[in-house]
């Protein structure tokens, strides 16, 4: 329930030297502790009572957590502490994975983004998060540092439903990991939002699309929706579409039909479920066209 009067409750401010004490304290305080980053939404949620966290645990700038690497061999790691003003502005992000850049760049506003991460965003676990897609498309994973060292969780599994992931107590999400993107690949994020500085989106589309001569299309496709489901969505039987298919005007519908049925949007103060369902039809048939322009068409 909502805090009938908004303010932020008394918290301690924990700064550990390293991840292994940070993680033995938050495991130590199940419920109690968070880890903090950017603050955008923690702060929010603890001033209207949905968060009651009695210390937050501040793990900015802990092993390489501030850094943007590229490896032409391995690909991208962006370190959680990053904010996204720094992902929009890095030279590898813009060359080799643009998408990523152009999500971010439609967060809220630019004073927003220079505390915002991409990390934070995909933690949060809400199915409306813009860079979420992008990463989901790029086949993003993370490195997580828990008290039992590090580990690597796909973001493919890493959603268990809203505000809820695969973290477990003393869990440290340190980078945001990418592999080299495919050749040849091309994509496009659509966000249909009331206004557009900051709201939230009423229904996101994130569509890649790239050279497989694999695919009986020769080409295939990856789709991530947000805010239709309790978690960010991938459409698998539309993408299996575009990968079975000639791509022309009729498959590219019938793949955006098979995304639209695939979702299960709500009613809420930002749109109907219905009209939801619509829109991800014709944003993904919108998306994918584009990209199918850029990659083939």
């Amino acid at each position: 329930m909502m805090n009938p009067l908004p303010g932020l409750p008394e918290f301690d401010y924990v700064k550990p030297a390293s991840l292994a004490e940070a993680s033995r304290f938050l495991a130590e305080h199940p419920g109690e502790a968070r880890p903090f980053m950017g603050g955008t939404d923690t702060f929010v949620r603890m001033r209207d009572g949905f968060w009651k966290e009695k210390y937050l645990v501040d793990v900015k700038g802990l092993d390489g957590t501030n850094e943007i690497k590229f490896d032409p061999a391995s690909g991208l790691t962006i370190g959680a502490a990053v904010n996204m003003n720094q992902v929009i502005a890095s030279e590898p992000v813009k060359e080799h994975y643009h998408l990523l850049a152009e999500a971010a760049h439609t967060v809220a506003s630019y004073q927003l983004r220079t505390r915002a991460t991409i990390v934070g965003n995909i933690c949060n676990a809400s199915s409306a998060g813009d860079t979420i897609g992008a990463c989901l498309v790029l086949n993003g994973s993370l490195r997580v540092h828990g008290v039992g060292g590090a580990r690597t969780e796909p973001l493919t599994t890493f959603f268990k439903g809203p505000g809820q992931t695969a973290l477990k107590p003393g869990d440290i999400v340190t980078a945001l990991l990418f592999p080299v993107a495919p050749e040849g690949w091309a994509g496009k994020y659509i966000k249909l939002g009331r206004n557009t500085l900051s709201d939230l989106a009423i229904v996101g589309v994130t569509a890649l699309g790239y050279p497989d001569r694999s695919a009986p299309s020769g080409y295939r496709f990856r789709l991530a929706l947000a805010s239709v489901a309790p978690v960010p969505l991938v459409p698998t039987q539309a993408e299996l579409i575009l990968a079975e298919k000639p791509i022309d005007e009729a498959t590219i519908a019938d793949a955006a039909e098979a995304a639209m049925n695939a979702c299960t949007p709500i009613d809420d103060v930002r749109g109907g479920a219905h009209y939801r369902k619509l829109m991800v039809r014709n944003l993904t048939r919108k998306a994918v066209s584009e990209v199918w322009e850029r990659i083939g068409g």
